[in-house]
């Protein structure tokens, strides 16, 4: 047989790791999309954080007053209780919330009980509303006219002698907790639902050999075993609850909490120095809970990595029986709520006419923009997920597969992470100061706002959705490109193929799926939320969440589940779109990936 001698060719053509030039050309690319990256996240993150607490540190006529205005919100009783109200309702939330999230993620994936996908799509529910749908319909159930206080409007009474009205003394605490357990739940028992899947059934045949009750087992094996994912979803739980603003605003009456003391500062009373101060002190908590969180996942890294033998459903007629029982209640109750809500905008006049008509969905005499309101809102939730998802993926792209650049790369992290702990309204307060301020003033210099023209524009609210929910994105971005092999990288930069080449060709394709669900994200949480645009809308720019708390203040409620329920259906559908999509990219993503591994 002919021997066959490679050499290495010394006229600059690519060795194997590519042309010398051609390779640090390369780098010098990929270095200034980093640097980039970096700059646009410091400009939409760092920039307004550190312009809020600036403010924060100044009086109304901008004078420096350090830390006067913290005393002066501590010692104001009226001011201060609220910190304590949120820490309250927030504590309690999330003992509720995680103990029913647990059982019902244990239900999911320990047991075979029958109907698994029509009970997690339920749950799912809660995620395509804004909050404020949750207060609404705890009205028409527990408020003075609800359902339940005036005994099902005499129904009993008539038929059975019965009067089994309930007063639960919904506006206030019980009523935000309440609402704020039903937005919290589906979070909670996704978090839940991935640490309960990951276990080692070895343990469970060694506790059993050695005669512990299903009780120790429990207590022993199964909460250590998820003991991290369980701190992630206390976590999570706290701060959503502490930073929601939307079932506060509905049903919290007399009972203050930090989230709506902002708006009242701002909005009431346009004392936008205590606003700050507000905002900062809703910050703290949040920032805390996400540093214990992060080392908490941290290190369960480390034992998820070790092999596990993978446990099998439990089949046990009265385990499945108890959990068969258990799901179908919490289904029913979120069914129950989202019903009312759906009914409620369809009634002509509660409780005195209850005849079914579209006559709310008419918004021509109500405030709020009515169907231009949902208009804008579908746009914004389009343009968020559109630039969202490709910001958000292409600088996962650079921070995950860019070699080298260690500092840079680890900035563009910590800058990518950092909107997960900070809540949608010191977000919306945040940008107020930076982006409507004419200019900056640096020592003697006076800078003019570079960024003013987008305030009170469209592009100001895509850009604080796209922050609001950035790292949730990014991390979703990131999984899915660890999971790519990094010989594609590797072979093509030997072959001397631009990254940017690799990237089109071969990364976004098959990472599809995964784009299509950041888009999703994006798309359903703009269209939903409150906190993150209630500061920044204009008259000019009405949005439908925000079209639902105007229309609440102004008492027409009926109007105002309406507006939240077509909300609702808009962000059903598109996930429906959304996951048949994700689904087909999926099948031909792995078709792909086995043609190559198979043809290499």
């Amino acid at each position: 047989m002919k021997k066959i001698t490679l050499r290495a060719n010394t006229e600059g053509a690519p060795d194997q790791r590519g042309d010398p030039v051609h390779w640090l050309t390369e780098q010098r690319l990929r270095g200034l999309l980093l640097v980039l990256t970096v700059v646009w996240l410091g400009c939409a993150v760092a920039l307004p954080m550190a312009n809020i607490i600036g403010k924060s540190l100044h009086d109304g006529a901008g004078l420096w007053v350090g830390l006067g205005n913290f005393k002066t919100y501590f010692t104001t009783p009226s001011l201060s209780v609220s910190l304590w109200n949120s820490l309250f309702v927030s504590t309690v939330t999330t003992v509720i919330s995680v103990t029913l999230g647990f059982f019902f993620a244990y239900a999911l994936t320990r047991t075979a009980i029958p109907c698994k996908g029509f009970f997690r799509g339920v749950a799912m529910a809660p995620l395509f509303a804004p909050t404020l749908l949750y207060g609404i319909a705890l009205i028409y159930l527990f408020g003075r006219k609800g359902l339940v206080t005036t005994g099902c409007f005499g129904f009993f009474q008539q038929t059975f002698g019965l009067n089994p009205a309930l007063d639960i003394g919904l506006y206030g605490k019980v009523g935000i907790i309440i609402a704020e357990v039903i937005f919290t739940f589906p979070q909670v028992m996704l978090i839940l639902s991935i640490a309960l899947r990951v276990t080692d059934a070895r343990l469970y045949e060694a506790a059993r050999s050695l005669g512990a009750s299903k009780l120790r087992t429990f207590f022993s094996v199964t909460l250590p075993g998820v003991k991290y994912g369980l701190l992630s979803a206390v976590f999570v739980s706290f701060i959503l609850c502490f930073t929601d603003f939307g079932a506060p605003k509905v049903v919290g009456g007399q009972y203050n909490v930090l989230a709506t003391d902002i708006y009242k500062q701002v909005i009431g009373q346009q004392n936008f120095a205590m606003g700050a101060t507000v905002g900062v002190v809703l910050l703290l908590p949040t920032v805390l809970a996400f540093f214990l969180d992060r080392l908490a996942q941290r290190r369960q890294a480390a034992l998820v990595a070790a092999r596990a033998v993978p446990l099998p459903p439990c089949a046990d007629p009265g385990t499945v029986s108890f959990y068969l029982a258990f799901c179908g209640c919490i289904a029913a109750g979120l069914l129950l709520f989202l019903g009312t809500a759906f009914y409620a905008s369809l009634v002509k006049v509660w409780p005195y006419d209850l005849s079914l008509s579209l006559t709310h969905f008419r918004f021509g005499n109500m405030g709020g923009g009515g169907y231009q309101a949902l208009y804008n809102s579908i746009r914004m939730a389009f343009y968020s997920a559109v630039f969202g998802t490709g910001l958000t993926f292409f600088s996962a792209y650079l921070i995950e597969k860019t070699r080298g650049m260690a500092a840079l790369r680890h900035v563009a992290y910590f800058l990518s992470m950092a909107p997960l702990a900070l809540p949608g309204l010191v977000i919306g307060l945040a940008y107020i100061f930076f982006f409507n301020a004419p200019d900056f003033s640096l020592g003697p210099l006076t800078l003019a706002n570079p960024f003013n023209g987008l305030y009170a524009t469209m592009a100001i609210l895509v850009l604080c959705n796209m922050v609001h929910f950035y790292s949730v994105s990014f991390l979703t971005a990131t999984t899915a490109l660890k999971q790519l092999d990094k010989e594609f990288e590797a072979v093509s930069e030997s072959m001397g193929v631009p990254f940017y080449k690799t990237f089109m060709r071969v990364t976004a394709p098959v990472c599809l799926p995964a784009v299509v669900e950041i888009a999703q994200y994006f798309f359903v949480n703009s269209m939903a939320t409150v906190s993150a645009v209630i500061f920044l809308y204009s008259a000019d720019l009405p949005l439908a969440s925000v079209a639902v708390a105007n229309m609440d203040d102004a008492g027409d409620t009926a109007p105002a589940a309406a507006m939240a329920v077509l909300i609702v259906l808009v962000n059903i559908a598109v996930r429906l779109g959304s996951g048949a999509l994700s689904a087909r990219l999926s099948r031909r993503s792995q078709a792909w990936m086995g043609n190559n591994r198979s043809n290499p």
